[in-house]
């Protein structure tokens, strides 16, 4: 909850219009300090990397003795998931709708493997996910270019310019209109999806981009959607299109 000392400093805060111009887009990195960035840039150090470690296991092992393990199909993730993270959330035609990256391996989990899915959150999803998510460091986000995934990007959009809460306050005018400001101590980012799952000092724990969103719609005292909800998935749509040709970070670390 944003406390109200965050509240009167954001709305005494002279608004900015637009959105950021590509050129000055920033990731949250270069807002941090430069300890909490040296975390990040050393595997070693990184407290993500032990998710990582993890979702390289449940690749390369079967979930029941008889059935298959994502290497089955897939082979060596360093080959066959460069780039993946850059691409999702993706449209997926058998549901007429796009999923993000937790939902695809979900998705295969059931459909190929024949076992559950795994809990939104839970550490096995954010494991394998975050294993997934490291194939792609260092590459630039290519947002979804199916023509299909247009409407969805636009409701995202609508998502992230929405006021809501009892605070009355939409994602942008943080994220776009007072970026690099403070807020309760704390510098505000661009807010662009470069790095998850991410690890938070705050949360001294691995969590997904959904997570995020859902804190801060509780944070301006709006219900949050369910984990999985379309209009979750469509607001990550329209930030990695926002954070386009952005270089992948995962797993990053952040306060």
């Amino acid at each position: 909850m944003m406390p109200l000392a965050g509240l009167v400093l954001v709305l005494a805060i002279p608004a900015l219009a637009g959105e950021i111009p590509l050129s000055e887009r920033r990731s949250g990195y270069a807002l941090m300090r430069p300890e909490t960035r040296d975390v990040q840039d050393d595997d070693d150090a990184n407290p993500a990397m032990l998710w990582v470690k993890e979702g390289e296991a449940l690749w390369n092992g079967r979930p029941d003795p008889g059935s298959r393990a994502c290497a089955d199909c897939h082979g060596d993730a360093r080959v066959s998931m460069k780039g993946v993270a850059a691409r999702y959330p993706a449209f997926e035609a058998a549901d007429g709708h796009p999923i993000d990256l937790e939902q695809r391996i979900n998705r295969c989990r059931t459909a190929r493997q024949h076992v559950s899915p795994l809990a939104f959150e839970s550490r096995q999803l954010l494991a394998i996910t975050a294993y997934v998510a490291r194939q792609s460091r260092g590459l630039p986000i290519q947002p979804d270019a199916d023509p299909r995934s247009e409407p969805f990007r636009a409701a995202g959009r609508e998502q992230f310019e929405r006021r809501r809460g009892q605070l009355n306050l939409a994602c942008g005018q943080c994220h776009d209109e007072n970026w690099g400001k403070r807020l309760g101590g704390s510098v505000i980012v661009q807010g662009h999806p470069t790095g998850y799952p991410i690890y938070r000092l705050e949360w001294q724990a691995l969590g997904s981009l959904q997570r995020r969103l859902r804190g801060c719609m509780s944070g301006v005292r709006s219900e949050p959607y369910d984990y999985g909800a379309a209009e979750l998935v469509n607001l990550e749509l329209f930030l990695m299109w926002r954070a386009r040709a952005m270089v992948v970070e995962s797993p990053a670390v952040r306060p």
